[in-house]
């Protein structure tokens, strides 16, 4: 008992002390916010143990012919539901590397559903309407955000000290489409900029 006592004390003192609150304003090369950009932090004392959960629904429907939403953060793990909203028939795919599924031909008000297993980007399209477009950000960390029409992402609750800031998006220009910037939370609140080049063309695959 006084062993187990000794190392529950331990791993208290051994956990962050602090956390902070970061906003992460997303700008592209002439200052103009950039909506659906996903912001991720990766502390350098890494990521909660267990399963991540987000507030919001892990949902991506097909509703007038499109996908709604453009962008889904997805936690590694888990399953994404696929509802058909629309009077025609969709068939759901993607083909990029560590995401590749096909959810065939399903009618209105079906739902299909798909578990992620692997960090990466799903990139969708659907067999059916070539015009249909969207994107699932798989992430390994419970700090995500999408950036709103204003371009901001407000990431709470982030552990003090130093961390990994990653921003992405479809038309980041960039390997992955994506910038990482090296960073230091403190218990403050803290703002930070981004500035990058959105003219790389958004593809399905």
């Amino acid at each position: 008992m006084r062993l187990l006592l000794t190392l529950l004390a331990a791993l208290s003192f051994a956990a962050p002390a602090v956390a902070g609150d970061l906003t992460v304003s997303v700008r592209d090369a002439a200052g103009r916010p950039v909506r659906d950009a996903v912001v991720t932090v990766h502390p350098a004392a890494g990521v909660p143990r267990g399963p991540i959960r987000f507030p919001w629904a892990s949902r991506m429907a097909q509703q007038d012919v499109r996908f709604l939403p453009y962008v889904l953060i997805a936690p590694v793990g888990g399953a994404v539901a696929f509802p058909n909203l629309d009077r025609v028939r969709h068939h759901v795919y993607s083909f990029s590397r560590g995401a590749r599924f096909e959810l065939e031909l399903y009618g209105r008000d079906e739902t299909r559903s798909h578990t992620f297993t692997t960090p990466g980007v799903a990139a969708l399209g659907c067999n059916i309407h070539d015009e249909m477009l969207a994107y699932i950000k798989v992430v390994d960390t419970p700090w995500a955000m999408k950036t709103d029409t204003a371009g901001d992402a407000i990431l709470r609750g982030v552990p003090a000290g130093g961390a990994t800031l990653r921003v992405w998006h479809p038309r980041l220009a960039g390997r992955g489409n994506e910038l990482a910037r090296p960073l230091t939370v403190s218990a403050a609140p803290a703002r930070h900029t981004i500035f990058g080049d959105f003219t790389a063309r958004a593809v399905v695959r």
